[in-house]
């Protein structure tokens, strides 16, 4: 298996992680809805994702960014929540360098 093709699995192994962490935040107090709604965005690189698009991982990594600002934030200052914050910030962090890695793996080498 080449690197390019386990960075790929990989991400979407993460990004199905993130979506599941996120809706486990019901458990730390916040509201279904809240939840729900914080997850939804994460369908927009799906596709490109699945089918290792360049592009999408390339604006994906900018993507992931509001998610660990505010697994960050929940962090410090949320108590209640920091077992929650913990853990999406370990997924969100491992999204963004298994699609860094892939960039780098599926990069065209010019001569």
């Amino acid at each position: 298996m080449s690197v390019e093709t386990t960075a790929r699995s990989l991400t979407l192994w993460f990004w199905l992680a993130i979506v599941l962490s996120l809706l486990a935040w019901v458990m730390a107090g916040y509201p279904w809805g809240l939840c729900v709604i914080a997850a939804l965005p994460l369908l927009a690189p799906l596709g490109g994702l699945r089918y290792g698009r360049r592009r999408t991982y390339a604006w994906a990594t900018l993507f992931a960014v509001p998610y660990l600002a505010f697994a960050l934030t929940e962090l410090l200052v949320n108590p209640a929540a920091r077992w929650a914050a913990s853990l999406t910030l370990l997924l969100v962090f491992g999204w963004f360098c298994t699609m860094i890695l892939f960039l780098r793996a599926s990069r065209v080498h010019r001569e």
